[in-house]
């Protein structure tokens, strides 16, 4: 099982690799669109490597309500935590 902080380093080192960021300015406060600069496009193709590094895919209309660096990494915990 992973944690929030697991989920937050591959996330922040997903972010660094694939959009060239600066860790520094990878926080979970971070806007994604905002202090990141992510467009769609670049969200889309971290939609797909979060499915690559979990096997499972986040809907789109979940992700459609992400703002921040948090909301991903909730999208993610409850993506990968096991159905009760």
């Amino acid at each position: 099982m992973q944690t929030r902080d697991d989920i937050f380093n591959t996330l922040r080192d997903a972010l660094v690799e694939l959009f060239e960021l600066d860790p520094e300015r990878v926080s979970l406060d971070s806007n994604l669109y905002q202090d990141l600069e992510i467009d769609s496009i670049d969200a889309v193709d971290l939609i797909d490597h979060i499915k690559r590094q979990t096997g499972k895919k986040i809907a789109a209309e979940e992700f459609k309500s992400v703002r921040t660096v948090s909301d991903v990494v909730e999208a993610v915990y409850r993506l990968v935590q096991p159905a009760a």
